[in-house]
């Protein structure tokens, strides 16, 4: 659910939680992780007590900010197993506020409604490199840096250890629910010119729908471009001596 353009008295309490800086690193310590965290371990993220961290966390969930599941620790199940441990993760409801009220998500839907209707492709074309130069834009805002110019757009990124990022948001999730094709393909070109952009050009982004995740995955480059070239160089050298001692007459 979202709430755009409106002074809801309920999005207002919602988001007044954020005012709070303990409640707003215990929020964004849960929602930069990829698995439901406890109690105990944003106490300890935030080094502050379990039950202090308790009163935060809920106070968060209570508001709609945080989603609440229950889940007992690996082999500890059927009775005498103890009780479930609480859990929090990020919520999938929205919450937006203008003031005066605006309805942006309104003009977006008309937007990729109009790349949908334009059948020459013309209009589609246009958004893409928008969304291209506004990704080099992003790149250069953040110095360069992958990482922070994608969560400048928007996205929850996160390496892997195979060197893969992937974004666990889609920052545009509620109009990709009814315009999936556009708004992927945008992701795509948003992405593809953040990572033009910034100081890992040889990265490569993909489309790779999964559930609960952005479309678009990057892999990170592995070597630095400039040293693969002259290793290239090197080897390439290498194999023309051994063809050039190949070709000379053995000796009698």
């Amino acid at each position: 659910m979202s709430t755009p353009g409106s002074a809801d008295p309920a999005v207002l309490a919602a988001l007044s939680n954020l005012d709070d800086p303990l409640r707003r690193r215990l929020f964004e310590y849960v929602t930069e992780g990829d698995a439901p965290v406890s109690r105990e371990q944003a106490a300890a993220a935030v080094e502050i007590g379990r039950t202090l961290a308790a009163y935060h966390l809920d106070k968060l969930a209570a508001a709609g900010l945080l989603t609440v599941s229950y889940q007992r620790p690996p082999g500890r199940g059927g009775p005498g197993g103890g009780r479930p441990a609480k859990l929090y993760t990020r919520a999938t409801t929205e919450l937006s506020l203008s003031v005066p009220p605006r309805d942006y998500e309104m003009l977006a839907r008309l937007l990729v409604s109009s790349v949908e209707q334009d059948t020459r492709g013309a209009v589609r074309a246009a958004v893409n490199e928008a969304a291209v130069d506004a990704g080099k834009a992003a790149a250069v805002a953040a110095g360069g840096d992958l990482l922070t110019a994608l969560r400048g757009c928007g996205y929850l990124p996160q390496v892997d250890d195979d060197g893969r990022i992937n974004l666990r948001n889609c920052p545009f999730h509620l109009v990709a629910r009814d315009h999936l094709d556009v708004v992927c393909g945008l992701n795509l070109r948003l992405v593809e010119g953040v990572i033009a952009g910034s100081t890992q050009p040889t990265s490569h982004a993909e489309l790779n729908p999964r559930p609960d995740r952005c479309c678009v995955v990057v892999q990170l480059a592995t070597a630095d471009p400039d040293r693969e070239r002259e290793d290239q160089g090197t080897e390439l050298g290498d194999q023309r001596s051994d063809d050039l001692d190949r070709s000379r007459p053995a000796p009698r």
